[in-house]
């Protein structure tokens, strides 16, 4: 639960190296009670946002989103359906076709992520069922997935594991595009290298005690960006993170 202030002198720190502000590393944006003040500030500071949300509270705050002008884009993770308080998957799927009509109509670009093949898929032939009824086939192939209508996207991917520093190690030999294209900033102003570390297990220093060139020069930075620029994970998280695998193809 960031505070409003706080996220603005992060986000101030953040200006010059990105025009992006992805709000998430893990948890859920839509719980955010400030969630409005924060766009703002995002779109005053010049950012373009993306959020990625489960769904599940679009029909109490999605109007946040649609009302925002900083918004660029929102992602919804459909394999959150499990989790979903309209109590049925119908009713929470008509609730996500509501809002990405609605927020293409506003040049909102909106994807639907199905990241569950290969383990949790067994009601995805109802989803898409769904989804085809609202958006009727064909589907046209893009580089962001299926095209379903203008501004409007479905992506299926692979269920992975998250990394955690309890699994087994996995193959030394990596390559992944932390601290290449994206890096995280936790809550308390811990910078890490990719979103997928939302522990902090590998903190590279402190946004609110450091500038962004200053952490991103550090030693342990460069060895994780030269190691990976060799194909290799210096750091056990990395050689236990699920997500990298598709890098390996």
């Amino acid at each position: 639960m960031l505070d409003p202030a706080e996220f603005r002198l992060l986000a101030e720190k953040l200006r010059g190296h990105t025009e992006y502000l992805y709000f998430h590393l893990m948890g859920e944006p839509l719980l955010h009670p400030q969630l409005a003040e924060l766009l703002q500030i995002a779109g005053e500071l010049g950012f373009h946002v993306m959020i990625t949300t489960n769904a599940t509270l679009l029909a109490e705050k999605g109007q946040i989103l649609l009302d925002a002008p900083a918004v660029h884009k929102v992602n919804l993770s459909l394999q959150a359906f499990e989790a979903n308080p309209q109590g049925s998957l119908e009713a929470y799927l008509m609730c996500c076709v509501d809002f990405v009509k609605k927020a293409a109509k506003r040049g909102i670009l909106c994807e639907f992520r199905l990241w569950n093949q290969g383990g949790l898929e067994s009601r995805n032939r109802e989803i898409l069922s769904c989804l085809a009824e609202s958006f009727p086939e064909p589907w046209s192939e893009s580089r962001n997935g299926k095209r379903l209508a203008n501004r409007i996207w479905l992506d299926p991917g692979d269920r992975f594991d998250w990394p955690d520093l309890s699994l087994e190690e996995q193959a030394e030999r990596r390559f992944c595009y932390g601290l290449r294209d994206q890096i995280g900033v936790l809550c308390d102003g811990t910078v890490v290298p990719c979103c997928l570390d939302h522990d902090g297990d590998i903190p590279l220093g402190n946004l609110f005690e450091s500038s962004l060139d200053d952490i991103l020069s550090s030693p342990r930075a460069r060895a994780i960006y030269e190691g990976f620029s060799r194909r290799k994970a210096v750091e056990p998280l990395c050689r236990r993170c699920g997500y990298a695998k598709r890098f390996d193809k």
